[in-house]
């Protein structure tokens, strides 16, 4: 497979690589244009990079994706002896789906007809229907699928729930086309930077997320800022904020408007279903057992990356007005069990943007017209809550521009920082932090290594779960 520095930097938006490393490909993509200010500035990541530094992480460089339907496509091509199906793409849902709905066709199968206690022939039914088969072959059939389309249905979601897993890291990132990022190296080396900082993992601390925007993400924007042609659209797909969305025109200020708007109400849908299943303490919002955390941490993320774009573009065509009318809250995430009882231990309180969440309409109910909630009905709960509503991102983007200083990636272990990524991937393999018992044929070494300091990261002074 061809490959060049800004190849790789294209391939590394839907993963999860380092800064160090996307820093070091960038050095590779811009060698020769770079001043050397830009460069010491950049090496400041660069020079921990994997290729520079000989080691690799303990973390993997992937977001997981969906297992494909290879088995379930394969079971129904042996049954219906039609081995061309199984070139069929298994990671297709739509192609599952057409297999099934084919297959079902000899034998009176078909997706609204698929319950295998109710919906499967009897010999007489099969005979009428001119399916010539023992009930036993029949039945095998039928269950082989209802696998194929239930797996279909899985495969789907599971891909759909990785979308909204990616727009709620780095926006939409992860759907720009290869020519148009490598037709400005300077705005992608920005967008592939800026991007593996807003895939950084979530520490186990009582001190939230960094701030993406460090220094050498202020550096490449400077330099896109120096070129007359720079793809600003191609920009605002990962840092949607005003003072860049002023640079695009009215038709691509209305595009992301949409685009952004049309995974608020996709997120809103799914985390209605949730609710409704399992309707959360939003007094709190700690993790209860049972509850889909992963689930809704992931959809809320989305949600608010995206409420977040849409107001910064409302903002960017003096359009906040429209709040007047209709102002959908943020969705809080779920809080570790663990992480709150840290919180109150070291004298923490709630986080004052929950008391403003548990007071408002929910967001769905807002986004589908069934309830009203405005502006004003925003402010005061956030006034009530001590926050001020624009500079908290319930009402506008924050006015400040704030640039974190670069700090080294840490090896972590469900959130947990490890000295030394050997060590970090044996505590790993042993179940150490994942909420679980020490395996018991790793227990003395991890036992060891947490004994010899390889752990570096404050913790609570009881056994945690952590989460990444």
């Amino acid at each position: 497979m061809t490959t060049t520095p800004l190849l790789d930097l294209h391939r590394s938006l839907d993963r999860r690589m380092r800064p160090e490393d996307v820093a070091d490909l960038i050095s590779l993509a811009l060698d020769g244009a770079l001043s050397a200010p830009e460069r010491l500035t950049l090496d400041q990541a660069a020079v921990h990079s994997f290729r520079r530094r000989g080691y690799v992480s303990s973390m993997t460089e992937e977001f997981a994706k969906p297992r494909g339907g290879g088995p379930q496509l394969a079971a129904v091509a042996r049954l219906f002896t039609h081995t061309e199906w199984t070139e069929r793409n298994a990671d297709d849902p739509v192609s599952l789906a057409e297999v099934a709905q084919l297959a079902g066709q000899a034998i009176g199968w078909s997706p609204d007809r698929a319950d295998y206690k109710y919906d499967r022939l009897n010999r007489a039914a099969r005979r009428e229907a001119g399916v010539d088969l023992p009930k036993r072959q029949y039945n095998r059939r039928f269950r082989a699928l209802g696998r194929l389309s239930a797996k279909a249905a899985k495969l789907g979601d599971g891909q759909e729930l990785r979308k909204l897993l990616l727009v709620g890291r780095s926006g939409f990132a992860a759907t720009l086309a290869e020519d148009r990022f490598a037709a400005d190296p300077d705005a992608a080396c920005f967008v592939a930077y800026f991007t593996a900082r807003r895939n950084l993992r979530r520490q186990f601390s009582l001190n939230g997320k960094d701030n993406p925007f460090d220094d050498i993400a202020q550096m490449l924007l400077a330099r896109c800022e120096k070129n007359p042609g720079a793809d600003w659209a191609m920009i605002a797909v990962v840092y949607a904020k005003p003072s860049i969305l002023a640079r695009l025109s009215d038709a691509e200020r209305g595009q992301m408007l949409g685009a952004w708007y049309a995974v608020m109400r996709q997120c809103a849908e799914r985390l209605e279903k949730l609710w409704k299943t399992r309707p959360l303490n939003r007094q709190s919002m700690v993790v209860r057992r049972g509850d889909d955390s992963s689930t809704w941490n992931t959809v809320a993320q989305a949600y608010n990356a995206a409420r977040a774009g849409w107001l910064a573009c409302l903002q960017s065509m003096n359009a906040l007005p429209l709040l007047d009318a209709a102002c959908p809250g943020k969705v809080m995430r779920l809080m570790a069990a663990d992480l709150a009882w840290w919180h109150r231990e070291t004298g923490g309180d709630l986080d004052p943007n929950t008391k403003v969440w548990a007071e408002l309409p929910l967001p769905w109910e807002v986004l589908s017209g069934r309830v009203t909630c405005t502006r004003a009905d925003v402010e005061q709960a956030c006034e009530e809550a001590g926050l001020d509503p624009a500079e908290s991102g319930w009402t506008a983007g924050p006015a400040k521009h704030r640039v974190a200083r670069f700090t080294p990636t840490p090896e972590l272990v469900h959130g947990v920082t490890i000295a030394d990524p050997v060590w970090a991937s044996l505590l790993r393999r042993a179940g150490v932090f994942s909420g679980k018992r020490i395996k018991p044929d790793m227990a003395d070494d991890a036992a060891h290594g947490l004994a010899a300091d390889v752990v570096v990261a404050d913790l609570p002074l009881r056994p945690f779960s952590g989460g990444e």
